[in-house]
């Protein structure tokens, strides 16, 4: 498992391509919100958004999560642990004023991609900037 990355992901590179070529433009794994140390994988600062790619098996996709047999207490709670640890993301960030988007490495990347267009660009206008 420590051979798994956890940056730049296919899901990942593949999003940013399509943000990318939507004319969105974003930072990559930076932090959101100084002091807070999670680092997200996809930031649109002046709109604040922060874009999270989970993996299905390390946070527990509702969909496609598996439980290991071997080291089974283990894993649940390091998928548990990593589960509590997003929500807690979600709230710290969400307290700081900014959109969490969590996107699933299973979903497909065109709806991710328009979702997430979609959250930069209302978070834009309520911000009174122009939309691109």
């Amino acid at each position: 498992m420590s051979r798994q990355k956890s940056r730049n992901t296919q899901v990942e590179i593949e999003l940013r391509r399509y943000l990318h070529a939507a004319g969105l433009r974003y930072r990559i794994h930076r932090r959101p919100v100084l002091g807070v140390r999670r680092e997200a994988d996809i930031v649109f600062g002046p709109a604040r958004v922060a874009v999270f790619v989970d993996g299905c098996f390390w946070h527990g996709c509702p969909e496609h999560a598996t439980w290991p047999k071997s080291n089974a207490e283990f894993w649940r709670e390091k998928i548990e642990g990593n589960r509590r640890r997003d929500a807690n993301t979600d709230a710290l960030l969400a307290k700081a004023g900014w959109l969490v988007v969590r996107v699933w490495e299973h979903e497909g990347i065109e709806a991710a991609a328009a979702r997430v267009q979609r959250a930069v660009a209302a978070r834009r206008v309520s911000q009174g900037r122009v939309v691109k």
